[in-house]
């Protein structure tokens, strides 16, 4: 057993960083959009590294570079984490079954229709 709680620190701090990235053009922050494919933690001499792998509303997205480094950025803020990489993946496509029920509800509330 390593000297991180992995399990904390994944379903808690690096989830709560998350909700705090926005897509642009739709008012529902990454997580609960399901753009956040994968989230692995690797312990490894002491240090923390984080591997996210997440997709795009669509390939042809003109923000997916802000969008990456915001998640990178966001993600080595949190004391714990040495390291994160983002990987973008098409596989599976995103679709809008994807979204959570709290981002659904966003969606009802702000009147966008997806």
């Amino acid at each position: 057993m390593g000297i991180f709680n992995t399990k904390e620190i994944k379903e808690k701090i690096i989830e709560e960083k998350l909700k705090k990235v926005f897509d642009p053009e739709i008012p529902i922050n990454i997580y609960d959009l399901g753009l956040i494919y994968n989230v692995e933690l690797e312990e490894k001499d002491n240090y923390l590294f984080v591997t996210i792998e997440m997709t795009l509303t669509s390939p042809a997205c003109p923000v997916a570079e802000s969008l990456l480094g915001q998640v990178k950025s966001y993600v080595e803020a949190i004391d714990e984490v040495d390291e994160c990489t983002v990987d973008l993946v098409f596989d599976p496509p995103w679709s809008k079954e994807k979204i959570s029920e709290e981002g659904n509800l966003e969606l009802m509330l702000s009147g966008m229709v997806l």
